[in-house]
């Protein structure tokens, strides 16, 4: 018997999902085995990397024309607040 368009369509549209589905769900498995990898064989890169991050730096901007002085010494403190978290 003979598909008619609309099965043929619905067959297509469902082989097309069900690849796009198994194509993402290994890709969510390989990059958290490959993200538990990195964790293990590196734990020093890890530590030396979150010690740099946590001294706030300080920022050095330059001003757009047209800023004033006030807005960018605003916009300095709140980076290094926000650094600071």
């Amino acid at each position: 018997m003979q598909d008619t368009l609309i099965d043929q369509g619905i067959n297509l549209m469902l082989f097309g999902m069900g690849t796009v589905f198994v194509f993402l769900t290994i890709l969510v498995f390989a990059t958290t085995i490959m993200s538990k990898l990195v964790h293990r064989f590196s734990p020093e890169e890890q530590a030396a990397e979150s010690n740099t991050t946590s001294t706030p730096q300080p920022v050095s901007l330059t001003a757009p024309q047209g800023a004033s002085p006030q807005v960018i010494s605003a916009i300095e403190k709140a980076i290094a607040q926000h650094r600071q978290r």
